[in-house]
């Protein structure tokens, strides 16, 4: 990953989390310029694990990203990445970086 885009939540709600549609449109622009592609999307769940709910696998909308979640529900947070294809959820490695 070479870059983070950061969107505010435009549901507004603990349960569904939607990406302002402006600030999609600039992060796929400016990653577009830079030569690069979206991968994926990245989001928390604050009093669940780190594990697609039913909201998350309805709204997947590209069977190619990688859908990595931060369960905040722990004293440590956790962080898994799935892919999610044809409402089939596979876990994938997450390996960090230092």
């Amino acid at each position: 990953m070479l870059r983070f885009y950061p969107c505010v939540n435009e549901a507004q709600s603990s349960k569904l989390y939607t990406v302002p549609g402006k600030a999609f449109l600039q992060a796929d622009r400016d990653a577009e310029a830079n030569g690069w592609q979206i991968l994926g999307v990245m989001h928390s769940h604050t009093h669940t694990d780190a594990y697609p709910s039913p909201t998350d696998v309805a709204q997947a909308p590209d069977p190619d990203w990688h859908y990595v979640i931060v369960s905040l529900r722990d004293d440590l947070p956790s962080l898994r990445s799935y892919r999610i294809v044809d409402g089939e959820i596979t876990e994938e490695q997450v390996t960090l970086a230092p």
